[in-house]
């Protein structure tokens, strides 16, 4: 890593601060969220569409 300190403050390239990781939680938020998602398409689809 070539992160260095100047004032204080850490100095990084572009690319080393774009390195984040997705963690779990990432992973989780899109899990539920497509979830729910489907789930209340499906519900309007019933309620709506289904004849």
């Amino acid at each position: 890593m070539a992160t260095t300190k100047e004032r204080r403050r850490i100095v990084e390239t572009p690319t080393e601060a774009r390195q984040g990781e997705p963690g779990p939680s990432v992973f989780a938020l899109l899990t539920v969220s497509t979830g729910l998602a489907i789930l209340i398409l499906a519900m309007i689809w019933f309620v709506f569409f289904r004849t």
